[in-house]
């Protein structure tokens, strides 16, 4: 087993033991989920711990079958190190983007590593656009099309997932890799444009306040 897979299996390791812990502790639940009553109160650390928890058995293992489909991309293009970046800041960034959408909404409560996921899976688009997802669909189709569905969704709030979160995790983790390898931008410039264009919505519509 190498380095990479080692990694992969400790993120998801942690984050099952501690679900499975809340799954059977509703006190440990409540305390550390994403709340905006909770962060305003001066409970910072659930923006972080949030992502370490999850609604169900199906959330949890739909959140790890997906990370583990698309780490191994961004740790054999970077490095153990850089793909734990990545995945925590977009952990924090999904996290940030719904305090953003919901600050307002002090019974707004959240649990899933999905923004986390969300920046693994658009890093690993941008490192090999042509990698192929789904019944063959390219990776840079599907990176946009997920962000779309995502956009729909938390306008929408018709649903219980967290799809700010999603876009949260997946801006995060494509600063962060372009940060990481300029070169993307040279190499990929279609690419890089087509998946920034959701991105760029995202943020027109936080201005014009339709989400």
């Amino acid at each position: 087993m190498n380095s990479m897979d080692l990694v992969t299996l400790f993120v998801i390791g942690v984050t099952s033991l501690v679900s499975f812990k809340a799954f059977n502790d509703r006190y440990f639940f409540d305390r550390f989920k994403f709340n905006i009553a909770g962060i305003e109160r001066g409970e910072q650390w659930r923006f972080f711990t949030s992502g370490v928890l999850h609604a169900d058995l199906q959330h949890l293992f739909f959140n790890m079958f997906t990370l583990f489909f698309f780490a191994d991309e961004v740790i054999g293009s970077f490095n153990s190190v850089k793909f734990l970046i990545i995945y925590l800041a977009s952990m924090l960034g999904g996290s940030f983007l719904s305090y953003i959408i919901n600050r307002n909404n002090y019974a707004y409560s959240a649990v899933g590593a999905s923004g986390a996921v969300s920046g693994i899976i658009y890093s690993a688009i941008l490192l090999d656009p042509s990698m192929r997802i789904y019944f063959g669909i390219p990776g840079w189709i599907f990176g946009i099309g997920y962000m779309i569905y995502s956009i729909i969704g938390m306008q929408r709030k018709a649903d219980n997932i967290g799809h700010d979160a999603h876009i949260g995790g997946a801006i995060t983790g494509y600063l962060i890799t372009l940060l990481y390898d300029y070169n993307i931008i040279l190499d990929r410039p279609f690419v890089v444009g087509a998946m920034l264009l959701p991105i760029i919505a995202v943020i027109i519509l936080i201005k014009m306040n339709k989400v």
